[in-house]
């Protein structure tokens, strides 16, 4: 379980990136974030990651609270999945999957690729969870399509048995039926491995057709937390409607991605 309590964040320049926000995040929950840019979204996804540590307030993951101490400890309870990616194009399927357990693997079996055979058979049904077959186990990630590369991520990022997996846009440069089946994808992981998912989107139809619960942010703050068909078309424009395209994007103040 996933828990904010007052959690505030001020950046050196003065910036208010994220303002008094409280949310308890159940396991299996679908969580979409909304917001226009600037909004707070990546730095809220920061700091669940341990990236950004808040200046107010408490944020805790399964009970372990965030600090500078505990940072590491709520690093291993969090997946990612990266708007980038980031698999390694030479390596396998299989051993891209793998690499989710690298902190936990030792140096010696990461360098040489050795793997206790429990972890690559867990490998092994998380791509069949995400729709890969056997035949795609060792092929190299390079010569994957884009859906495909984004199945492995889903693979990868619940390869730690994480408490929490976070998002980033992970279907930006997909086409809207293969948008769909990824979206669909994570859904069925997350509640099938009772894990809690935050995932910013850009597409509202996406938010409202798979959101189990939809958290938009304007200005730091929480405009609005509901089910999707709480959030009807007045709040959908009301939220981006004061938006500023042209101010700086306070998202990302760290240089860093969720």
């Amino acid at each position: 379980m996933l828990q904010f309590n007052s959690v505030s964040r001020v950046f050196d320049d003065g910036t208010r990136a994220v303002n008094n926000v409280s949310l308890r995040v159940e396991k299996g929950e679908f969580c979409v974030l909304l917001g226009p840019s600037g909004a707070g979204k990546t730095t809220l996804m920061n700091m669940v990651n341990g990236v950004v540590i808040p200046d107010s307030g408490d944020l805790s993951i399964g009970g372990v609270h965030l600090s500078r101490k505990t940072r590491s400890a709520i690093q291993r309870k969090v997946g990612m999945i990266h708007q980038q990616l980031n698999l390694i194009p030479r390596l396998s399927v299989l051993h891209n999957v793998l690499t989710g357990i690298l902190p936990q693997a030792g140096f010696l079996s990461s360098l040489v690729k050795i793997f206790p055979q429990e972890q690559q058979r867990k490998a092994c049904q998380l791509l069949h969870e995400v729709g890969l077959e056997e035949r795609h186990l060792y092929r190299r990630a390079s010569n994957l399509s884009g859906g495909q590369q984004q199945r492995v991520a889903i693979a990868r990022a619940f390869m730690s048995s994480p408490e929490v997996v976070l998002a980033d846009e992970p279907v930006a440069s997909l086409d809207p039926a293969m948008s769909r089946s990824v979206l669909q994808s994570l859904k069925t992981a997350a509640q099938h491995h009772g894990v809690a998912v935050l995932c910013t989107l850009h597409q509202m139809d996406y938010a409202l057709e798979f959101a189990d619960r939809i958290i938009a942010l304007r200005a730091g703050e929480v405009f609005f937390d509901g089910r999707p068909d709480q959030m009807d078309k007045a709040t959908q424009e009301e939220l981006y409607k004061l938006a500023k395209p042209s101010a700086p994007s306070t998202e990302n103040p760290e240089q860093v991605a969720a």
